[in-house]
C-alpha cells in the first residue's frame, strides 16, 4: 500500500515510517523539518495522487505553557487536520488512521461507594494548593476509586491540546461520514522510548525526567507522585498504526481506540525507575501541580486486541530501562 506519514520524521512517525517500510508499504513522508506543513493544500496535492491510506502524526503536541498557545494548537492541529481532510478528499484516499490520544478523556474513570460510576469535574485550585490531590465524587464528595476507561466514556478535554485532539476525531468522522472513508482514530496513552524529545516545553514527562538524570540532577516529581498512568512504549504505538491500517473497517465511520499497555503504573514508579536504571540520582517528591493536567487516567486496552489484534508487548521494566539511556 502506498501510505502517507504525515509528521513522518518526529519521535512517533519516525518510528511508523519504520515499521511500515518493514512490513513492505511504500511510505511517503511528509514532515515540517522538509519545509511541508499540513495546513498548506498546495503542498498536500503535489504527493496525494496515488495515495492510498493516510496516517496523520502532524500536531503540535504537550499541555501548552499558558493561553498564548491556543491559537497555535487551533492552527496546527485543528485547521491543520481540515486542509489534509480536504486534500485527501480530492485525491480520493479513502482510509485515514489519526494519532488521537488519552487527552480527550480528561480525568480517567471512577466509582464511588455511594454513586457508582462518576466523572470528577476539573480539581479545585484550592485543593490543589493544599495538596489535595485525589478527585471526589461530585454528588457527595466522598473519596472515589479509579478504574478503566473504555472508548465509550464520554470526552472531557480539560486544556488547548486535548481540545485540539478531541477536534481532529470530530473532523475526521465529518470527512468519513462525507466520502465514505474510513477512519481510524488511535488514543495514545504516555508514549515513550528512542527519539522522544527532550528539553523543550512540551516534552513529556518521562523525557523530562531523562533529560534531568542525563544533566546529573534528581527528577523532580509533581503532586505526590500517586498519579497514575499508561505507558506505552512508541514500537508498539507504530505496530497499532500498521494494524489500523490492516484492520477492516465500515465505510463512513470513525471507530476509536485506546492505544495502552493495560498495566498502569504511577508518575512516582516511573521516576524510579528511570532513576534506577541510570543509577541515580534519586527522585524528588516536590508537590505542586500543573493546572491542566489530570489525577488518574488508565485505560482498557481489549477493544484494541479485539478489533485490531494489537496487544503491546514492550513492558514497562525493559521499555524504561532501555530509554533511560536512549
Amino acid at each position: 500500500m502506498r501510505v502517507m506519514v504525515t509528521g513522518s520524521a518526529g519521535f512517533i512517525g519516525g518510528h511508523i515510517v519504520e515499521c511500515l517500510e518493514a512490513a513492505g508499504h511504500e511510505v511517503v513522508g511528509f514532515d515540517v523539518r522538509a519545509g511541508e506543513d499540513v495546513r498548506d493544500g498546495d503542498a498536500l496535492d503535489r504527493l496525494l495522487p496515488g495515495v492510498q491510506a493516510v496516517v496523520h502524526q502532524a500536531a503540535k503536541v504537550g499541555l501548552g505553557v499558558d493561553v498564548s498557545d491556543l491559537p497555535d494548537y487551533a492552527s496546527v492541529n485543528m485547521y491543520g487536520t481540515a486542509v489534509l481532510l480536504a486534500a485527501m478528499a480530492r485525491h480520493a484516499v479513502g482510509r485515514l488512521v489519526l494519532a488521537s490520544s488519552m487527552v480527550v478523556y480528561g480525568e480517567g474513570g471512577y466509582t464511588c461507594p455511594a454513586h457508582g460510576p462518576v466523572r470528577p469535574g476539573p480539581r479545585v485550585v484550592a485543593d490543589l494548593d493544599a495538596g489535595r490531590f485525589e478527585p471526589v465524587c461530585p454528588r457527595c464528595g466522598a473519596e472515589v476509586a479509579s478504574v478503566v476507561i473504555g472508548e465509550s466514556a464520554q470526552a472531557d478535554p480539560r486544556n488547548a491540546y486535548a481540545t485540539s485532539k478531541l477536534a481532529q476525531e470530530h473532523l475526521a468522522a465529518n470527512w468519513a461520514r462525507e466520502t465514505g472513508g474510513d477512519a481510524v482514530a488511535l488514543r495514545y496513552h504516555n508514549v515513550y522510548g528512542p527519539r522522544m524529545p527532550r528539553d523543550t516545553p512540551y516534552a513529556g514527562v518521562a523525557a523530562i525526567f531523562r533529560s534531568e538524570l542525563a544533566a546529573g540532577r534528581a527528577p523532580l516529581v509533581f503532586e505526590d507522585g500517586r498519579q497514575r498512568r499508561d505507558f506505552v512504549h512508541v514500537w508498539d504505538v507504530a505496530r497499532a498504526n500498521l494494524a489500523a491500517l490492516a484492520a477492516p473497517a465500515p465505510p463512513g465511520t470513525l471507530a476509536a481506540f485506546n492505544i495502552a499497555s493495560g498495566v498502569p503504573h504511577t508518575i512516582g514508579e516511573m521516576a524510579v525507575a528511570l532513576a534506577a536504571a541510570r543509577g541515580g540520582p534519586d527522585a524528588r517528591v516536590v508537590g505542586g501541580y500543573r493546572l491542566g493536567d489530570v489525577r488518574h487516567i488508565v485505560a482498557s486496552p481489549e477493544r484494541a486486541a479485539a478489533v485490531l489484534g494489537f496487544r503491546a508487548e514492550i513492558g514497562f521494566e525493559d521499555g524504561m530501562k532501555g530509554f533511560a539511556w536512549s
